[in-house]
C-alpha cells in the first residue's frame, strides 16, 4: 500500500496521539474517502485486522452525520466516539481526511485532548 502521507506528517499524527493518551491508546489510522494507512499499532495486538471495512463505514458515517446535524441547536459536528466490549474508537474527520484511533479506556476529558489535538493536526 502506497503511504498518503509523507513520513514527517504520519509521525506528526502518531506522536500527537500517543502522547495525548499515553499507553492506552491501541492503533493510529489515517484514511480518505478511498484509501487508509495504519499510523501506529500496539504491539500486544493483532497485527491482522481489516480495516478496509472500517474505513468505509467511518467515512460515510462521517457524512451521514454531518449532514443529519446540520444547522442543529447542538452546533457543528465535531468527532465522534464508538465504544465497544475491548475498547474505544475516536474519528476525527475533515470533508477530505480523517483519523481514527483505537484506545482501552480513558476519561471524556482525555477523548476531548485528542480530538482537539487531532484537529490542529488535520488543518
Amino acid at each position: 500500500m502506497a503511504s498518503l502521507l509523507d513520513e514527517e506528517t504520519a509521525e506528526m499524527i502518531a506522536t500527537t496521539c500517543r502522547t495525548t493518551v499515553g499507553d492506552s491508546c491501541r492503533s493510529v489510522t489515517y484514511f480518505t474517502r478511498d484509501d487508509y494507512d495504519q499510523l501506529y499499532l500496539r504491539e500486544d495486538l493483532e497485527q491482522d485486522a481489516d480495516l478496509t471495512s472500517f474505513i468505509g463505514n467511518e467515512w460515510r458515517g462521517f457524512q451521514i452525520t454531518q449532514d443529519a446535524y446540520l444547522g442543529s441547536e447542538l452546533g457543528a459536528y465535531e468527532y465522534t466516539i464508538r465504544s465497544f466490549e475491548r475498547g474505544y474508537l475516536v474519528r476525527v474527520t475533515t470533508d477530505r481526511e480523517g483519523v481514527f484511533v483505537t484506545t482501552d479506556g480513558i476519561s471524556m476529558q482525555d477523548f476531548e485532548a485528542l480530538a482537539a489535538a487531532l484537529k490542529s493536526v488535520l488543518r
